[in-house]
């Protein structure tokens, strides 16, 4: 790590300092209030970039330069909403306010009626919208939107395992949202957006249990692209243990290679 980049340490206390509205912050219901502040933060973050964009256009600059540009446009963002109110959307309250990951396990989730999801979040939120008949499929979704993640936009790697919690196990989900996740880290210390392009499916190997009629194992390979300090793309490759025990559907129960 060059020797002026931040930590993944420095990029959570950054991300935890953000300032919100007042408007984002009443928002009814713990659902309604992450959703408005990840909207928020996008709209930041994508000023943020275009300044960014811009002056790499200009003069390149290094990681640590970039930091301070992002540190003096949130500065600005937050001065701003007391100047310039209608500047950041915050004349119309209210108007869009909705849940777009589903919640942690065991939260109450009849907070009242929610409107359409945000086309930035294209998870899967309702069982009728999930396919769970074939292994494959669902062993693809799962890897798909777990690594698909933005920093940004989501605080921290839990929004990503919420967004691919239809896709699997409730223990899975627990174990995922209650550990650190390195890729996550290294992700926040480039500055990067990660994107899935692409990911195979085909059987696991001799190394792993055969198949039954209640338990498969896939070999998934995902090509995931980043965009931050510096573009590039990557290949993960993870073994994910699929079960349909009760026979309502597969569900991811294990991933190894994380």
């Amino acid at each position: 790590m060059p020797k002026n980049e931040p930590t993944p340490e420095e990029w959570r206390e950054i991300l935890a300092s953000f300032s919100y509205p007042e408007e984002v912050k009443k928002s009814k219901g713990r659902r309604g209030r992450r959703e408005a502040k990840r909207e928020y933060r996008e709209d930041v973050r994508r000023r943020t970039k275009e300044w960014v964009r811009e002056e790499r256009r200009r003069d390149p600059i290094r990681p640590a330069g970039a930091l301070v540009i992002v540190l003096v446009i949130l500065g600005l963002g937050v001065g701003a909403r007391f100047l310039w109110p209608n500047l950041l959307g915050e004349g119309h309250k209210g108007d869009r306010v909705t849940a777009t990951a589903s919640p942690t396990p065991g939260a109450a989730q009849d907070e009242g009626p929610a409107a359409a999801p945000s086309s930035s979040s294209p998870s899967p939120s309702s069982s009728a919208a999930v396919d769970l008949s074939k292994p494959d499929h669902v062993a693809e979704e799962a890897v798909r939107i777990y690594l698909t993640r933005n920093p940004p936009k989501d605080g921290d790697h839990t929004a990503s395992v919420l967004r691919a919690e239809p896709y699997m196990t409730p223990s899975l989900v627990e174990n995922l949202a209650g550990h650190t996740d390195p890729g996550w880290s290294k992700l926040v210390s480039r500055g990067g957006v990660a994107t899935v392009s692409t990911v195979k499916v085909e059987p696991a190997g001799t190394d792993l249990p055969v198949d039954t009629p209640v338990r498969v194992w896939r070999k998934t390979t995902a090509k995931v692209d980043v965009e931050g300090y510096e573009d590039y793309s990557e290949t993960t490759v993870l073994q994910v243990e699929l079960t349909n025990g009760d026979g309502d559907g597969w569900r991811v129960s294990r991933i190894l290679g994380l």
